[in-house]
């Protein structure tokens, strides 16, 4: 796909798409985005427990721009900082909540970079001693959305966010 051309960057989205973030937060639920996934929601940013997670990392979080931003290129500063702020809230939540031993993060642009959603979204991971995180990649799979709650529900309890987009 040749994409739209944006200020700094190419769009990859396709017309007419309905981007999953944006209609979670309208209220618009399916087995992928339940309500019971947001565990901690601010101004300009949410983070919801993710729908697909990798063997070992169980309880991931996806870290969203509550306005639709297709990647990291045209972001505003504003919303940057925002989405990373949250992203470092999430991650000491993430370290108290789950014991696990590290956190790591990612974020990808464009399909070269192995962006699958056309919205801007930082990954954070669980990490546990010889996870194998990396080496696993291809081994993440959908989770249903009764398997995410307790994580989503230990998460909005140590972040201690609002939890619905008002």
């Amino acid at each position: 796909m040749s994409g739209r051309a944006v200020a700094h960057g190419v769009r990859h989205e396709p017309n007419g798409y309905r981007c999953p973030f944006c209609l979670l937060q309208q209220g618009a639920f399916d087995e992928r985005n339940q309500p019971a996934d947001v565990v901690g929601v601010t101004a300009l940013a949410y983070a919801r427990i993710a729908p697909k997670w990798w063997p070992a990392n169980p309880g991931g979080v996806l870290v969203i721009p509550r306005a639709h931003h297709e990647n990291l290129y045209d972001l505003p500063d504003e919303v940057g900082h925002a989405v990373w702020d949250l992203t470092r809230s999430v991650a000491a939540a993430m370290k108290k909540a789950y014991r696990c031993d590290g956190v790591s993060t990612r974020q990808h642009n464009e399909p070269a970079g192995d962006q699958d959603v056309w919205h801007l979204h930082v990954h954070v991971f669980p990490r546990y001693e010889d996870d194998q995180l990396y080496l696993r990649h291809l081994g993440a799979a959908s989770v249903p959305a009764v398997d995410r709650v307790p994580y989503a529900e230990r998460l909005r309890e140590s972040l201690n966010l609002p939890t619905t987009f008002a």
